[in-house]
């Protein structure tokens, strides 16, 4: 069923983030506000020239772009590079589906998942880095790939439940990457700390 991944994945998201996540933590209600209005969107579609697009995949669109505006020029610069490679790799990752479908070897979604996680890893070394030219190089990948399609008798609505599955699992991968990145420090407060208090009460 389509679009499931991605409620399931949202709403975890939102929970996590309302109730779990630490209250002094900078990006906690920009993030909250973020999914509950992509959730709001996500069945809404609107018509953009030639093009049909989700309203919920042009909202992420936005939101990143000015996410990027906000930052210095050469990183502005270097989001834009690293969103155009991925955009680069969404397309012919689409393209390689239709013309030779033989190497999609297990799940789509999966496939795209771990391929577009690990491109993103690469490029860019924080969370938020990699989430933004995620979210911005699938999207304008779908723009793209809707142009090439435009000329042949099956278009390809743009941002639609399907892709928004592929880009939460993506961000769900990236999330927990993010973790295991960060577990090694966190273990080692845990232990310094529990030490130290060993230590006191000795």
């Amino acid at each position: 069923m389509e679009g499931a991944m991605f409620y399931w994945i949202c709403w975890s998201l939102w929970v996590y983030l309302t109730f779990l996540l630490n209250r002094g933590n900078p990006y906690r209600f920009k993030l909250s506000a973020i999914i509950l209005i992509l959730l709001l969107l996500s069945n809404f579609q609107l018509k953009v020239g030639i093009f049909e697009v989700q309203a919920g995949g042009l909202f992420l669109l936005i939101t990143s772009y000015l996410f990027i505006s906000q930052e210095k020029r050469g990183a502005m610069i270097y989001y834009f590079i690293c969103s155009f490679i991925i955009s680069m790799a969404y397309v012919t990752f689409h393209l390689f589906e239709i013309f030779d479908p033989i190497w999609i070897i297990f799940k789509k979604e999966w496939m795209m998942a771990i391929v577009f996680g690990c491109l993103a890893i690469l490029l860019q070394k924080t969370l938020k880095g990699r989430l933004l030219i995620m979210i911005c190089g699938t999207m304008q990948g779908e723009f793209l790939y809707a142009f090439i399609l435009n000329k042949f008798p099956f278009p390809h609505p743009i941002g639609a439940l399907e892709y928004l599955d592929v880009c939460s699992l993506i961000a769900a991968l990236l999330v927990g990457w993010s973790l295991l990145e960060n577990a090694g420090p966190i273990i080692q407060n845990h232990i310094h700390f529990f030490e130290k208090g060993k230590q006191k009460s000795s």
